[in-house]
């Protein structure tokens, strides 16, 4: 019973990261129909970027995610904008895979020149601090990691919700069309849909570079976990991206815990497969357009 309440900890912990990945992912769906296979690659840059800047100025992770998630965005817009933007509509969503594919093994190869292919971790003073709450421990880093990564969904929901932004894009998700004719310019949207996505790859990349040690091959491991997560959910939905992560990394830490790590490796599969078999489209999926 200890291991299995400590894996359910660590679970609940760690999935607050991965939705935050997951979160980015889903809201570029949700903006262009597009699946970005770059999203593992983002989040593996945004931890070189946090990793230099605290080994070259010092400055702590989670403080530079300031930082760092505004480059990201940048970069992100910058990528929408002359790769994907010029594609035509009717072939987007097939030729995105290709575009954002290949812009993944162009960031794995700068990383490669710039850090080589060496496994990089970002150790700081507290990353191996823990505390014992009745005989269960919950490491630091994990803890704010959770807390930053929910107090970041929270934004990024009241962004969607709460301003002009947040409507013009779910216009543009219901209805691009009638978005399009009460002035809403729909690239500029993805534009900023797209930056968005890339600025949480940034912040969730911090974080990742605290927790797990990485190097520029990593992606290919994270955007497999990252793409069950979205399907797992619901593609588009923003809601079902954090309930994918939940599930996705307590089932994943409850098997490693109680059984053995070997097998929880391929748990997240069987339960993906499990509920697609009953519901194809995804917790929250919906089988029409939806509003993330």
């Amino acid at each position: 019973m200890h291991a299995l309440v400590q894996g359910l900890i660590l679970g609940v912990l760690t999935a607050g990261v991965y939705a935050l990945m997951a979160s980015g992912q889903t809201l570029i769906f949700g903006v262009m129909k597009v699946v970005n296979l770059a999203q593992g690659a983002l989040v593996i840059l945004g931890a070189y970027l946090a990793y230099q800047l605290f080994v070259s100025l010092g400055i702590d992770p989670f403080l530079a995610i300031p930082i760092t998630s505004v480059a990201m965005f940048g970069l992100g817009a910058g990528i929408q904008w002359l790769f994907l933007r010029p594609l035509r509509k009717e072939d987007r969503s097939e030729l995105s895979l290709l575009v954002t594919f290949a812009v993944a093994l162009l960031i794995e190869g700068v990383l490669s020149v710039l850090w080589h292919t060496t496994y990089r971790s970002i150790n700081t003073g507290y990353a191996n601090d823990s505390w014992t709450v009745f005989g269960f421990q919950i490491t630091l880093v994990r803890l704010w990691a959770f807390l930053l990564s929910l107090a970041a969904l929270g934004l990024l929901h009241l962004l969607l919700n709460r301003t002009r932004f947040g409507r013009a894009v779910r216009a543009t998700v219901q209805n691009p069309e009638s978005a399009r004719l009460l002035g809403i310019e729909s690239d500029l949207v993805s534009a900023f849909g797209f930056g968005l996505g890339a600025a949480t790859a940034a912040a969730a990349g911090s974080v990742y570079g605290l927790l797990y040690a990485f190097n520029s091959g990593s992606h290919y491991d994270l955007i497999s976990r990252l793409l069950s997560i979205v399907v797992l959910g619901g593609l588009g939905s923003i809601g079902g991206a954090v309930l994918g992560a939940l599930i996705v990394s307590t089932s994943s830490a409850v098997i490693a815990a109680t059984i053995s790590p070997a097998w929880s490796e391929m748990t997240f599969f069987v339960i993906l497969i499990a509920i697609l078999l009953v519901r194809p489209q995804g917790i929250f999926g919906s089988t029409a357009r939806g509003a993330l």
